[in-house]
């Protein structure tokens, strides 16, 4: 994709990694699935915002990658998946923090997927006494 590029995440881009983050169609694929109300969000982003970037395709957001000790959160808007935008995320976030990884829910193929084609290997299984 030609005019796909990662750029630091602005105080412009808070709310759509919040309403993409709670989006129905991909909220179930995240480890912690909780509502997030804009103060949250401002809160939380006021502190981590250094360490996410935003994918932009011909000038529209359409997706975000940050890391937090380490540990890669991404996701693609539903509209744009499917399309190596998830892929160019996480290699260009690679290229950044060789030391990141990824936790990945157990049923979530489509993240498990993802990180196999880009190179990563499982380490662990957690297992919780939890319903998967």
């Amino acid at each position: 994709m030609v005019n796909l590029k990662l750029v630091n995440c602005e105080e412009k881009y808070w709310d759509f990694i919040r309403t993409l983050r709670m989006n129905k169609n991909v909220v179930d694929g995240f480890v912690t699935n909780v509502f997030i109300s804009v103060e949250d969000q401002k809160k939380y982003m006021s502190k981590y915002n250094n360490n996410y970037y935003i994918a932009i395709l011909d000038e529209q957001p359409v997706g975000f990658v940050g890391v937090i000790d380490d540990d890669i959160r991404i996701c693609t808007h539903p509209d744009f998946q499917k399309k190596g935008i998830g892929k160019f995320m996480l290699k260009s976030i690679s290229k950044l923090i060789p030391t990141a990884f990824g936790k990945i829910k157990i049923n979530n193929k489509a993240s498990k997927k993802l990180f196999e084609s880009c190179g990563f290997a499982p380490k662990y299984i957690i297992y919780t006494n939890e319903k998967v």
